[in-house]
């Protein structure tokens, strides 16, 4: 993504969460379904560091910053209305020394520099690629930003296709209302970045199809 399509982006992030941020993770806890899952599955042992990309509220990074109390994590959001929540909600969690939070884009993040030049032992998106335009872009970033031995863990929308079709079409248009698009191509492009980059990946349909999972693994 461009400078230019980030900040423009990054506005559009800012207008549709400005006010949805007081009150999103309440509601999007009965549809953004597998997020605990994913959390549940990270493994962060002792040293190891995270990095969520699409942070939104940092709901995940607390949870998941409780579940492994002796790992560190980086969040990033291209959206500061989000951060705004999101550094508030760490302080209040008494999280702050272990939970980090940054505006980036997610297509053009400095995976290196963030890390402090070892890279990352965990990355993880939930619900945070059919947000973004360029999607294909963010998932290779995301998984350049791996260290050796590392993996990239995500959960998204699917095409709900072990649903009746009539959910499916009213589920997607309301998705649209909020710039949110599942990603048809999603097992492909995992696929295709595995062979790419020399990656071990896995890919699944949960939930009739309503979730897609995947993980990407960086050989030692």
């Amino acid at each position: 993504m461009s400078a230019a399509n980030a900040v423009t982006h990054g506005a559009a992030m800012d207008r549709i969460y400005r006010n949805q941020r007081h009150f999103y993770d309440l509601t999007r806890k009965y549809y953004l379904l597998g997020r605990d899952d994913l959390i549940a599955g990270l493994d962060a042992g002792p040293g190891c560091h995270v990095l969520e990309v699409g942070c939104g509220t940092g709901r995940n990074l607390i949870a998941a910053a409780r579940r492994f109390p002796a790992a560190r994590f980086t969040g990033i959001d291209i959206s500061l209305e989000m951060l705004t929540t999101a550094r508030a909600n760490v302080a209040r969690a008494g999280l702050a020394d272990r939970i980090t939070l940054l505006q980036g884009d997610a297509t053009a993040f400095d995976g290196a520099a963030l890390s402090g030049g070892t890279g990352f032992d965990r990355v993880f998106l939930s619900y945070t690629l059919s947000m973004i335009p360029d999607w294909r872009a963010a998932l290779a970033q995301a998984t350049a930003a791996l260290a050796p031995g590392g993996r990239l863990d995500l959960v998204d929308f699917g095409q709900q296709e072990r649903l009746p079709t009539a959910f499916r079409t009213a589920l997607f248009a309301w998705l649209a209302k909020f710039d949110v698009t599942p990603r048809a191509d999603l097992a492909d492009a995992v696929a295709g970045l595995a062979t790419a980059r020399g990656l071990a990946s896995d890919w699944h349909a949960t939930r009739a199809g309503y979730a897609w999972t995947a993980q990407l693994r960086r050989p030692d």
